[in-house]
């Protein structure tokens, strides 16, 4: 489903055309894991895999949502944002408004209906992107700004109805919003790369993230490479706490090191300094202290087109999580095991928050049909467990 079905979906629920479609890509980790929390910098990469949102206005006051991938419809008032058990989807929807409203932002009623080809669970940040196609959809609908102190000058519509793009500082802004709405209203403790990477995607371009300093640079992606991403078929699912207690545990160790956060420790203070902190606590920093000097690294090797040293990175790291950090799984194991020994794979990891979900696979042009087939044989073989294997473009920012 894409633009033209989305349209098509809205018309059936509302029975009218809708006055704005947006779509906000999903996003892969390409290097980085669990280090935007701390800090650190990240390499990530914005994918042909969307949420898109179709909208129109209401005068009543109210928000009505509908979903492809939920029979019931969400109907609430834009003054009564409360949670509701039955549509927990939705809070990352009313999350965003709850952000927005208090930003001053003067919300009004509309309709939306929403689609996504990004498979859930899978460590592709589907939550994200629905909180930017939020956010962009009410842009639309209520023009806004906003600046770092809170709520910018409206922007004014062109003659064709279209609003200036979004600058670089809106866009973080945006995105900022975005975390502050998924760790206040939905309660899962994120930082700023799912949202960053939705909105800041550049076709054939990794997307650096400097989480200390909220800069974000392009990194050329040029060669015969493409994405593959295989799902586990494990549940992700990070409300439940592994992911808030990760976060306490490195910033727990960065306290009892004297420092801001990770980012500023080195490897050798680390080591010096290990009867500091618990066994837990070393093993989370040793892991996040090890994955910022692999995406420095790393950027340097996919600036110099050097994707078997890039593939390198990215095994050292799905070892760090597996044995540090402990966030992989038996599933997520396999696949890797299997992968790098695969014809044309450079490199592979387990992608996002972990427990579950998927690896991202960096697997040259020419042998990815091959590469799909023998991973997923291989896969139900040791497991018993299907996957499907998926090819993902770099993709685009939300637009």
């Amino acid at each position: 489903m894409g633009p033209t079905e989305i349209i098509a979906f809205f018309r059936k629920q509302f029975g009218f055309k809708p006055t704005h479609v947006v779509q906000a890509p999903g996003r892969l980790e390409l290097l980085g894991n669990h280090t935007d929390y701390n800090q650190g910098l990240v390499l990530a990469l914005a994918v042909d895999k969307h949420i898109y949102m179709a909208s129109s206005p209401r005068t009543d006051g109210k928000i009505e949502l509908h979903s492809t991938a939920f029979l019931k419809r969400e109907l609430f008032s834009v003054t009564n944002l409360q949670k509701n058990p039955g549509a927990t989807w939705a809070d990352y929807v009313k999350g965003v408004l709850d952000q927005l409203r208090k930003r001053h932002v003067h919300l009004r009623g509309f309709n939306a209906a929403i689609h996504a080809d990004i498979p859930m669970g899978a460590g592709m940040s589907s939550s994200a992107a629905l909180e930017v196609a939020t956010a962009l959809t009410v842009r639309h609908l209520i023009p806004y700004s906003l600046k770092p102190t809170g709520l910018g000058k409206r922007p004014v519509a062109d003659e064709a109805g279209d609003l200036p793009d979004l600058t670089a500082q809106e866009k973080l802004d945006i995105a900022k919003l975005c975390q502050a709405a998924e760790n206040q209203f939905v309660g899962v403790q994120c930082g700023l790369l799912d949202q960053v990477s939705s909105l800041f995607g550049k076709a054939f371009h990794a997307i650096e993230l400097d989480c200390q300093t909220n800069t974000v640079e392009h990194v050329p992606m040029l060669g015969e490479v493409a994405i593959v991403v295989a799902n586990t078929g494990v549940k992700h699912e990070l409300v439940g706490g592994e992911y808030n207690a990760l976060r306490a545990d490195c910033e727990s160790a960065a306290r009892k090191l004297g420092a801001k956060s990770l980012r500023s420790v080195d490897p050798k203070y680390l080591a010096a300094n290990k009867s500091k902190l618990t066994e837990r606590e070393y093993r989370c920093a040793y892991h996040v202290v090890g994955e910022i000097q692999r995406v420095v690294f790393g950027g340097r090797a996919l600036r110099q087109g050097d994707f078997a040293q890039f593939g390198q990175f990215m095994l050292q790291s799905h070892e760090s999580s597996r044995d540090f950090f402990k966030n992989s799984t038996d599933e997520l194991d396999v696949l890797v095991e299997i992968a790098r020994d695969l014809e044309g794979c450079y490199g592979a990891r387990l992608t996002g928050g972990g427990f579950g979900g998927a690896t991202i696979n960096l697997v040259h042009r020419a042998h990815i049909d091959s590469f799909i087939e023998q991973l997923t044989q291989g896969y139900k073989r040791r497991t018993g467990r299907d996957t499907a294997p998926m090819r993902c473009e770099v993709a685009d920012g939300a637009m």
